[in-house]
């Protein structure tokens, strides 16, 4: 059993020593497109399915727990600015 807080108990965002998670992270092909918001929610696009997935996602270190809004959960961790999201990696985009 993990010592982990669950989704709920934790606060979104970056807390201290939380990696920046912010922003537009996207596969190689671009097929794959999350944008983890500010505020702790999350928008994953695939494909021309906007909206495909939604929900919330906590941040402890590098390590992401989300929750779909169907109640779906999944993990990620950044690693090296990759985040390795279940069998995905993503990079995050860079402000044009």
């Amino acid at each position: 059993m993990s010592n982990r807080p669950s989704p709920q108990e934790e606060a979104p965002g970056q807390g201290t020593g939380d990696v920046d998670v912010v922003g537009m992270w996207v596969t190689a092909d671009g097929h794959i497109r999350q944008e983890l918001r500010a505020d702790g929610r999350y928008d994953e696009a695939r494909g021309n399915r906007p909206s495909a997935y939604t929900g919330r996602y906590t941040v402890s270190g590098g390590h992401l727990d989300y929750v779909d809004d169907t109640g779906f959960t999944a993990t990620g961790d950044i690693r090296d600015g990759v985040l390795f999201h279940e069998h995905l990696v993503l990079r995050k985009e860079q402000a044009a």
